[in-house]
């Protein structure tokens, strides 16, 4: 998505923007920013990242979200690290790292083994720190007051599994899924499959069905593109 291409486009009418979504900005920030530049009201996004994930937002405008769930159906792709010897609460960096375990004794086949049990359909239970809904109410809310909420598990299909681990205690990794994998969920049990714990440290999206990251701009550049759009008109 090049920024000269952004000029020509009529927002209300439709477009689907390919946003390289910065670390630390929660999935609704992206589009209020979009929304609030374009100077359109229906605005919306194609599945959620995490504040501490990076890469590819599809966000939708106009009367194109109305095709937001058929984007959000898509097969997904992502690379990023796992960090194995402890656990957090929220199965990533939200919060501190415990329960240190010593990881030295794992050789790199039985990690190589463990991501055979996790490859292909696998029933998978989302973190407490998530954003389901329980009784109406958000679970992360319920884990923040320290309630404790059983989650069904889900089926989620994991299509490729592929990692890295020479850099232990870091074990770099890239995983094809579909719509509603937790690559959170997948650390966590990953690391209790070791028997060491583990924990994601770092998660970047870079595709949804054919849409790739490399296509996305930056939030940067397409307000420096809204900006200059604006002094055009």
């Amino acid at each position: 998505m090049k920024k000269e291409h952004l000029k020509e486009i009529d927002f209300a009418e439709g477009a689907v923007l390919l946003i390289d979504k910065p670390l630390e900005w929660t999935s609704f920030d992206v589009v209020r920013k979009v929304r609030n530049l374009i100077r359109v009201k229906k605005v919306g996004h194609a599945g959620t990242l995490d504040p501490l994930a990076t890469g590819l937002l599809v966000v939708c405008t106009g009367k194109f979200t109305k095709q937001i769930n058929t984007y959000m159906a898509r097969e997904k792709e992502y690379t990023g690290t796992f960090t194995i010897g402890a656990v957090t609460p929220t199965y990533d960096l939200e919060s501190s790292p415990e329960n240190f375990k010593p990881y030295e004794h794992i050789t790199l086949f039985e990690i190589e083994a463990a991501t055979h049990q996790f490859t292909g359909t696998i029933q998978q239970i989302p973190p407490a720190h998530s954003a389901i809904k329980k009784d109406g109410k958000r679970v992360y809310e319920l884990a923040r007051k320290g309630i404790e909420v059983q989650l069904d598990p889900r089926t989620v299909v994991i299509s490729s599994f592929e990692i890295d681990a020479t850099r232990l205690p870091e074990i770099a990794f890239k995983v094809v899924c579909s719509t509603g994998t937790y690559i959170r969920s997948l650390a966590h049990d990953f690391g209790q499959a070791l028997g060491c714990g583990a924990y994601l440290s770092s998660l970047r999206r870079t595709r949804i069905g054919s849409f790739s990251v490399n296509e996305a701009i930056t939030m940067d550049a397409f307000t420096e593109a809204m900006k200059e759009r604006k002094a055009d008109l």
